[in-house]
């Protein structure tokens, strides 16, 4: 199932990339002679009308457009066949082509995967909706309390005699979560079909398991999405806070879990890890965490996320990727965090296997995730990736003239070397990594 899933998130994610070379490619007059999706001997290919070859090869780990004039996949200069072909022929090369064609070319693989990524991410959002105001209970969670009357469709109030805040007020509902008695259950104030009740309802925020993190302590225990976790070293805890106090002051030091799962009781044990957190005012904080996300004990009521509102939020998304990601990676370079949060293929195929586990929405989520650090991955200002060619592009906008051949060939093996070194610190961290 890893391997399967690695593949599918792989494929896609190329596919996209280099079909916004290819397309954008076409529309600018460059011809397209192979799109491969994958590397070594071909197992299935078509020519298409516009005379290029669609191949699909034996190894899923990348693919390439080659270009008229290329020398190969890395879109080296064919020196040879380029050198006699008429301008009009020579105007359907990558080399030949004007400045404005290749420059669009060659950023079209990134923007394609940013694009995918904020199309994905809006689709989920669109999917899941917004919360409703006045908040309204949707659907309750299965849970272990007891003489629970709250019912979907209420109209949250007052819980514990303390005013519901606005949901979607940023910054008020976590103090009022806070400030509620930690038990299984609390006094509701509700409306229900115009009538105010009250009734008996769950912790707003119990210790419930809404999702795992991959190569966490918990996943790697077999914990479950669903899961509630009713103590810990034999102490009974009723909110989500409580078990991160336990874990966040646990240096560490193994801890005995009571699970409550489906009406069984479960016990586990399992030692907190570090885990390197960035921080929404920028940087990071280094923190024990067992690698569980909290969930409510109801879904609240949603209502409809407009397109418009989705793709707004799908962006913003994509740009806190990009931005963690280059914090992540600074943070790194200095040593203020562990370099071992870079991960290479074995890792990445890891975490694609845990997130196909938890269903379809989380995994595509994932790809989206993944899409996004590719496309900024291969902006980064170094030969053979996209943004080596943008810069060599920029270089010659502002002289007037390309660098050398002799230079190219230069640079593009002292990018090679760069990123296959990159790539082997990134398996060793797959390997040798806690």
């Amino acid at each position: 199932m890893t391997i399967l899933a690695f593949v599918i998130a792989l494929s896609v994610i190329v596919a996209v990339h280099e079909y916004g070379h290819y397309i954008v490619g076409r529309w600018s007059g460059i011809k397209a002679e192979v799109f491969s999706l994958g590397f070594g001997p071909v197992l299935f290919s078509r020519m298409d009308k516009h005379g290029t070859r669609w191949q699909v090869a034996l190894l899923p780990f990348g693919g390439f457009v080659k270009f008229k004039g290329d020398s190969g996949a890395a879109s080296g200069k064919d020196g040879e066949a380029i050198e006699d072909m008429p301008p009009e022929e020579l105007r359907q090369t990558m080399h030949g082509a004007p400045l404005w064609a290749r420059t669009a070319t060659v950023a079209a693989g990134p923007v394609f995967n940013f694009v995918l990524s904020i199309l994905v991410f809006a689709g989920i959002m669109m999917s899941q909706g917004k919360v409703a105001e006045p908040l309204a209970v949707g659907e309750l969670q299965p849970l272990p309390a007891e003489g629970i009357t709250l019912e979907p469709g209420d109209e949250l109030l007052e819980i514990e005699g303390r005013p519901v805040p606005d949901f979607t007020e940023e910054g008020a509902f976590d103090p009022f979560i806070e400030n509620l008695p930690p038990a299984p259950t609390l006094d509701y104030t509700v409306r229900r079909e115009g009538e105010i009740l009250e009734v008996t309802g769950p912790y707003p925020m119990p210790p419930l398991v809404a999702q795992l993190a991959p190569q966490s302590a918990a996943f790697d225990i077999g914990m479950k999405p669903g899961d509630v976790i009713t103590a810990v070293d034999g102490q009974p805890i009723h909110a989500f806070s409580e078990l991160k106090e336990i874990v966040e002051a646990s240096d560490g030091r193994p801890l005995d879990l009571t699970v409550w799962r489906d009406g069984e009781t479960l016990d586990f044990v399992l030692a907190p890890r570090r885990v390197d957190e960035p921080l929404s005012e920028g940087g990071f904080q280094t923190q024990w965490r067992i690698g569980i996300a909290g969930g409510f004990a109801f879904e609240p009521a949603a209502e409809r996320l407009g397109p418009g509102e989705a793709l707004l939020r799908g962006a913003g998304q994509v740009w806190s990727v990009v931005a963690n990601s280059i914090s992540g990676l600074y943070h790194m370079v200095t040593g203020a965090i562990s370099s071992c949060n870079m991960s290479g293929p074995i890792g990445i195929a890891e975490v694609s296997g845990a997130m196909a586990s938890q269903g379809a929405q989380s995994f595509i989520w994932f790809i989206a995730v993944l899409s996004t650090a590719v496309g900024l991955l291969n902006l980064f200002p170094i030969p053979v990736l996209d943004g080596g060619h943008l810069a060599f592009y920029a270089y010659e906008a502002v002289t007037g003239k390309p660098p050398s051949d002799a230079a190219l060939r230069i640079m593009m093996t002292v990018g090679l070397v760069l990123v296959l070194s990159l790539m082997g610190f990134a398996v060793f961290n797959d390997l040798f990594c806690p």
